[in-house]
């Protein structure tokens, strides 16, 4: 491509798709990076992230369905041809107010100006117009339940079987499916400036549609934000952006003014917000990442929202320091995991080599190790994934329990829930949340 004329939507979510499958990048990041680079308007960038992420969420299905009319094996094409295909079957079978035609007519376009291949143009018109022709697709069928739940919801046999063994049928495939629907932008109220009654109408003003989420206080539900920096009550620091079940791993600690908390593994920041809203901005949040670049967004964004209490520290949470050893009131620690509980939100995860996430539950428990010699006698402490996997959560906690006599695990009580029992999964398909498991545990005094 040598000319510099803007790229279209379904260009965009080419590179993109590419991009993620060839190099292994993220598909939000280096989708933001393109459209910023592609020059796309606000419509245009809203169509490019529809089909990025709607071809992602359902790549399996839609690679089952092309396969049926193209005479080569997928795995055979192009990368780029391939990406061209599986973005107007998505259209064909999900967007139906665009017409069929333009999206045939687009991905020859796209294929003509990303493929080598001079013939590719003409194989993408025949396979999508004898795609069209066939008239209404068949439901994926596999050879057993697991492989049709696979197809059906595009995630790969191994997690199926796995949410199979733990929900049984009705309960996997009702998670499956809540894992490729459009997850609602939950704005959590920085209390220590604003209520979520003024925020509402400071939001309306700027044109953004906000809502009391249906059950957690000082949350709101926004209605097509577009881009958040663009608002001044977002740059003022007004609210921050956090899904109902992370802010309920903090809840569940519950903090109260003048504490001093560790957030061991804070990056973004959202744990550490939360943490220093519940304690009124008084006391000492020391919010640690092994990253420099990531003390630095937190920075911007204590800064942002005016919460002096946070110390952001560069320091990882499996490494040991002496002075902090039984200083803290409450430590909290969202340990890296495998990230099955946001599927929703990163579509792409599902498509990772499991292998290197069987080695995570020893990094969790190195790390829960770790910083269970940091809580004072009498102390909290909370250990919460974004994964829906037993082997890092309930076998992460259970077996440390067993090794640390000085802990139990402690009830905690949350809104619209009630008292848990010391610990809690969220579930997309039952409580309308990202995937999220929270335990709490105190130290004897």
């Amino acid at each position: 491509m040598n000319d510099k004329r803007p790229m279209s939507a379904r260009e965009a979510a080419l590179v993109t798709l590419a991009a993620c499958e060839r190099q292994g990048a993220w598909s939000d990041g280096y989708l933001k990076k393109t459209l910023r680079e592609g020059g796309l308007d606000r419509r245009e960038a809203a169509l490019a992230t529809r089909l990025c992420f709607g071809v992602l969420q359902n790549r399996m299905l839609l690679d089952w369905h092309l396969a049926r009319f193209c005479k080569m094996r997928l795995d055979r094409l192009e990368l780029n041809v391939l990406c061209a295909l599986r973005i107007a079957a998505y259209q064909f079978l999900f967007l139906d107010k665009i017409p069929a035609s333009a999206a045939v007519n687009e991905a020859v376009e796209s294929t003509r100006r990303h493929c080598k291949n001079p013939k590719a143009a003409g194989m993408v018109n025949g396979v999508l117009r004898a795609m069209l022709r066939a008239g209404e697709l068949p439901e994926p069928a596999g050879a057993d339940k697991a492989e049709t739940l696979s197809v059906r919801y595009s995630h790969p046999r191994w997690l199926t079987e796995a949410f199979l063994a733990r929900l049984g049928e009705g309960g996997a495939e009702q998670l499956l499916f809540a894992d490729n629907e459009q997850p609602p932008v939950a704005a959590q109220v920085n209390t220590t400036r604003t209520t979520a009654e003024e925020l509402t109408s400071i939001l309306g003003a700027e044109g953004v549609e906000a809502e009391p989420h249906p059950w957690l206080p000082d949350c709101l539900i926004l209605k097509n934000p577009g881009d958040l920096e663009r608002l001044s009550a977002y740059r003022e620091g007004l609210f921050y952006i956090q899904d109902p079940a992370a802010r309920l791993a903090v809840t569940a600690a519950g903090l109260a003014p003048g504490m001093r908390v560790l957030d061991a593994c804070a990056a973004p920041g959202g744990k550490s917000f939360v943490a220093a809203i519940d304690m009124k901005n008084r006391g000492e949040v020391v919010s640690c990442d092994i990253h420099p670049h990531k003390i630095r967004l937190l920075s911007a964004g204590r800064d942002r929202l005016g919460l002096s209490v946070i110390a952001p520290t560069l320091q990882s949470g499996a490494a040991f320091r002496p002075e902090w050893e039984s200083a803290f009131d409450a430590v909290i620690t969202d340990v890296p995991c495998s990230g099955l509980g946001v599927i929703r939100k990163k579509p792409d995860i599902r498509y990772k080599d499991p292998k290197p996430m069987e080695r995570l539950p020893t990094l969790q428990r190195a790390i829960l190790d770790n910083c269970a010699r940091y809580v004072r006698p009498g102390g909290a402490l909370v250990y919460s994934t974004c994964t829906l996997l037993e082997r890092e959560n309930e076998e992460v906690v259970n077996s440390f329990l067993a090794d640390r006599p000085e802990f139990t695990l402690e009830p905690f009580t949350l809104p619209e829930f009630g008292e848990q029992p010391g610990t809690m999964t969220f579930w997309p398909h039952i409580h309308r949340t990202d995937g999220f498991f929270v335990a709490k545990l105190r130290k004897r005094g």
